[in-house]
Order: structure tokens, then sequence, then C-alpha cells
């Protein structure tokens, strides 16, 4: 079957201008490969989201060369549709090529372009706007704060260096959280909402997140000493912190949940939505290209 023509959405200033420097590479490595591709640029989510519904309407595959915030913006435009998103990753993060086992190197990810395989996939919907990742609010507010308006080039690491930064003024929230209709409250960090299971440049908050269970995953993370919690963070990129007494991990269909004090909720990098949030799975509704 002959693969759709391509529609490159290329956020050209993405990992600090990372994606823009590597997208003579991917032009040249679709041409070799005999794609039909166009290039678009875009400077904002909500323009992507325009060259998303324009891919859509021309029956091309929408591709998303930059991070994992203009990959759920083109997500959000395809969800529900026969329209199929493409990943290339040219980001900090690239944390859904991560899980989706395309890898960082947006030049090989054109083998996936030109003859991977189509799969369903969930979405996350929160009030309205759709993400792939995980969405949190609390400690990680204000970590995605800080990493947001760093100016440093410390790559993925700037997410460990936001943690060092937010922990030192960090008081605990008192949180009150629904589960499918279950109310519950505690005292910590933060709650997270996960639906690929991984954030922060390679974190597995929730490393057996599966992408097409229909079910989302919750984490709590309850009160502790700051310096168990620094402790416990190098253990997230490889998946075994959750053994740890202060988490607690659920799962659901529909999660509501807010602070004692305000709070934006981050998805892939981007504020999604102020608390209180409602979070609900849409069951594999979106279809993207893999391996």
């Amino acid at each position: 079957m002959a693969r759709r023509p391509l529609c490159l959405i290329v956020n050209p200033s993405a990992g600090r201008g990372r994606a823009a420097g590597l997208l003579p590479a991917v032009e040249q490595a679709l041409r070799a490969r005999g794609l039909a591709f166009r290039v678009e640029r875009t400077h904002s989510l909500a323009h992507a989201r325009e060259l998303a519904q324009g891919a859509l309407a021309a029956g091309e595959v929408a591709v998303a060369m930059g991070g994992d915030g203009l990959i759920g913006a083109v997500a959000g435009e395809l969800r529900g549709t026969d329209g199929v998103l493409g990943v290339l990753p040219g980001g900090r993060g690239n944390d859904f090529a991560r899980k989706l086992g395309i890898g960082a190197d947006p030049e090989a990810a054109c083998d996936v372009l030109a003859a991977g395989r189509e799969r369903a996939v969930d979405v996350a919907d929160a009030g309205g706007a759709t993400y792939l990742g995980i969405a949190s609010a609390g400690f990680d507010s204000d970590v995605q704060d800080i990493a947001n308006a760093t100016r440093v080039p410390l790559g993925e690491g700037i997410y460990v260096y936001a943690t060092l930064r937010a922990l030192r003024g960090w008081r605990h929230a008192h949180w009150q959280v629904v589960i499918d209709g279950e109310a519950q409250s505690f005292t910590g960090y933060s709650v997270a909402v996960a639906n690929s299971g991984v954030f922060g440049g390679g974190m597995y908050l929730v490393p057996d997140a599966s992408l097409d269970d229909g079910m989302l995953d919750v984490v709590l993370t309850r009160a502790c000493p700051k310096r168990r919690y620094l402790a416990n963070l190098p253990k997230v990129f490889k998946g075994t912190h959750v053994t740890s007494e202060d988490l607690t991990f659920l799962r659901a269909k529909e999660v509501a949940f807010h602070a004692d004090r305000p709070f934006a909720a981050y998805a892939d990098g981007d504020p999604i939505a102020e608390l209180p949030v409602t979070i609900r799975v849409v069951p594999r509704s979106l279809k993207v290209l893999v391996p």
C-alpha cells in the first residue's frame, strides 16, 4: 500500500534550535526513501493545530518534528479521525518517541515514516485539551516553571536541575482526588495522571504503562523528607522507584483533583489546565506510525 504524502510540522526552536539544525538531514533522508513531503514551520501550538487540520484535510500524514508539546498539539487535531500521526523527535525530552520505540534520532526515525505500521493508541483529555504523556501538578508544576524559564543549555538534564531548585522552597500541599468516583485525600508533593508513563526526558514514572489499555495510571506522591524525595529521583530514570512507600499507584478511566492552593497542571512540557481539572482516557482514538 502506498504511503500517504507527509506534512512535516516543524518547530524550528525546539530543543534550543535542535530541530532546525537537523531538518536538512531529515529532508535528505526522506528524499532518499522516496517519500513525498512538504515542510511547514510553526512557532506556536495554535499554528501547529491549524497545520494539522490542513494535513488532515489534504489526506497527508501529519508529522510532528519538535518536542512532546508539539506532538500532543498535533495529536489533539487527529484524535477520533482517520488521520495518521508521524513522529520525528526534535525536542529536549522526546518522551513519546521513546515510549513508541522510535528513539531520539530524527534521521533514523524516517525509516518509521517510510515503512512503519499504524497503531491505535489512547490519548488523555484534560478539560478538552489532549495530551499523550503525563499530566502532573504540584511540585511538578514548580519544576516545569523553572525548566521552561531556564536559558542554560542543559539538554535532558534540565529537569534534574529544575527539581533541585524547586525542592529548596517547596512546602507540601493537601490534595483532594476522585478516582472513578471514589474520593480520597492526602498531603504531599503531587498528583500525576499518566497515559504513556514517561516524562521529564526519560523519567519512567509508570514503567509498565500501556498506550492502548483504555486506562490511565495515577501516581500520588505523599509527604516525605526532601532528602528522601531527592534520593528517589535517580531511580525514576530506571523505573526502580515503584517500591517506594511514598508513592501510591492507581488506575482509572477518569480522575479529578485539586489542591489547597493554585497549581497549573503540565503535560508534555506545557501548561494544560489550571486546577481543579478532570482527566479522562479516550481509548485507541489516535493512529500513529510506529516501528
